[in-house]
C-alpha cells in the first residue's frame, strides 16, 4: 500500500501544479465539496458507534475509491459534462490528502522516535539526492526500502513514506516542449544526410538520439507515475483485495453484521454521509457566494456524484484493517463497505443517467444554462 499511496501521491502532486487544485478559484468547489465528504460520514457514524471498541472506526467511511467512482462516470460516455469528471477528480484528490492526513494522525499509537528520526534523516538524504541531480533508479529504490522500513518500525503508518518520496519527486522535463522542435528538426536533418549518404549506423545512432530527446520531454513525475499506474492497477491493488476483503459469509455472520453498529455506521456514513456532505457543503458555498457551480453542471450532477464518492472499497477496507484489532469487527466494517459501495454506485449512477437525460424542452435548457452562468458574469465584472 505504500506504493499504492506514492502513486496517490504523484496524483495529487500533479493535480496541485497543473491540474485542477492549481488555482484557487479551481480548487474552491472541490475542496468545500471534499470537506463535506469527509466530515458527514464521519460524523454519520459516531451517531451509530458513540462508545465502545467501534468507536475508533469512524475514520472508515471518510474514503473514496476514486478509480470505481470515475469507472461508473465512464459507462456513461459523453452524455456527462466534462466538467462533472474534473468536479469528481478534484474532490477524490482533496479526499485522498484528508484520508492520509487521518491515518498518519488518528490510527498511530505509539512513536519509537529512534526510527522516526531515521525514517526522516533517510527522507532528507533522498531529498538532497533529487535536488542536485543524482540519477539512479536504483539507488533511490534502495533508499526508499530503507525509508519505509524505518517509518514502519516507528509505528507511524509506513503508507506516509510513499507520499513523502511523491512530493519531491521533480516535476520539470530536462527539455521543454517549446524548444522540442528546434532540437529535433536539427536531429531529422542530420538523419536525412546520414541516410542519403547510406550511413546507417549514424542514421540508427540518430534515431536513438531523438528518442531520448522526446522522452526527456516529460518530466520525471509524470514518467513515473506512467511506470508505476499498471503495478498499482493490475497486481498491487489486486493482490490487496484478495489478501483483504475475503469475508466467509455465514448466516450468523450476516444477522450480527447487519445488526452491529459498525456495519450500520460504515454503510451509513458511505451512502448518505458522503451524499449530504457533499452536496450539502456545496449548494451551502454557491448559496453564499464562495464559490460558483460550473454551467454545465446541474444540482443532479452533484447529487449523483456525492453517491459515486460512497464508493469507499480499496482505502476503506485498508483503514477498517489498521483501526479495528477484533476479526469480527474488521469483517463487520467490510460487510458495510461492499454493501455501501454497490449501492451507492448503482444510485449514483441512475441519478446521474436522469440527469444526463435530454431534456424535451431545448429551448428551456437554454435559459436554465443561460440563467445559470449568469452571476458568475456579473461577478467576473465586478471583480474587474
Amino acid at each position: 500500500m505504500a506504493v499504492f499511496f506514492f502513486l496517490v501521491g504523484l496524483e495529487i502532486k500533479r493535480e496541485l501544479l497543473h491540474g485542477e487544485l492549481s488555482t484557487v478559484r479551481k480548487a474552491g468547489l472541490p475542496v468545500v465539496a471534499a470537506i463535506g465528504g469527509m466530515a458527514f460520514p464521519a460524523v454519520v457514524y459516531l451517531l451509530f458507534n458513540r462508545s465502545g471498541e467501534g468507536l475508533v472506526g469512524w475514520g472508515i467511511p471518510v474514503a473514496t475509491d476514486i478509480a470505481f467512482a470515475l469507472g461508473v462516470l465512464g459507462l456513461l460516455g459523453r452524455r456527462l459534462p466534462a466538467e462533472l469528471r474534473v468536479f469528481l477528480l478534484g474532490l477524490a484528490v482533496v479526499d485522498d490528502v484528508g484520508a492520509i492526513a487521518i491515518i498518519a494522525i488518528f490510527y498511530t499509537e505509539t512513536i519509537d522516535w529512534v526510527n522516526l528520526g531515521l525514517g526522516i534523516a533517510s527522507f532528507a538524504v533522498i531529498a538532497a539526492s533529487v535536488r542536485f541531480g543524482f540519477r539512479s533508479l536504483g539507488v533511490y529504490l534502495i533508499m526508499s526500502i530503507g525509508m519505509w522500513y524505518f517509518f514502519l518500525e516507528s509505528g507511524i503508518h509506513a503508507t506516509l513514506a510513499g507520499v513523502l518520496v511523491a512530493t519531491i519527486i521533480p516535476s520539470e522535463p530536462r527539455l521543454h516542449r517549446k524548444d522540442y522542435a528546434g532540437v529535433v528538426n536539427d536531429l531529422l536533418r542530420d538523419y536525412r544526410l546520414a541516410l542519403a549518404s547510406n550511413d546507417d549506423e549514424q542514421a540508427r545512432l540518430l534515431i536513438e538520439r531523438i528518442e531520448s530527446v522526446s522522452r526527456g520531454t516529460e518530466g520525471p513525475m509524470e514518467r513515473l507515475e506512467g511506470i508505476v499506474h499498471p503495478w498499482v492497477s493490475y497486481v498491487i491493488l489486486p493482490l490487496f483485495a484478495l489478501a483483504n476483503a475475503g469475508i466467509v459469509l455465514t448466516s450468523n455472520m450476516l444477522t450480527e453484521a447487519v445488526t452491529s453498529p459498525v456495519t450500520i455506521g460504515v454503510a451509513a456514513g458511505l451512502l448518505a454521509g458522503k451524499a449530504l456532505g457533499i452536496f450539502g457543503m456545496t449548494w451551502g458555498a454557491v448559496r453564499l457566494g464562495i464559490c460558483h457551480l460550473p454551467s454545465a453542471v446541474s444540482w443532479r450532477h452533484v447529487l449523483g456524484a456525492g453517491f459515486l464518492a460512497g464508493i469507499g472499497f480499496t482505502v476503506s477496507i485498508f483503514v477498517s484493517s489498521i483501526a479495528f484489532t477484533d476479526p469480527l469487527l474488521v469483517d463487520q466494517a467490510k460487510v458495510g463497505i461492499f454493501g455501501a459501495s454497490i449501492l451507492a454506485g448503482a444510485i449514483g449512477y441512475l441519478v446521474l443517467r436522469v440527469a444526463s437525460a435530454p431534456t424535451s424542452d431545448p429551448g428551456a435548457e437554454g435559459v436554465e444554462v443561460a440563467r445559470r452562468s449568469q452571476p458568475a458574469l456579473n461577478t467576473s465584472k465586478g471583480e474587474a
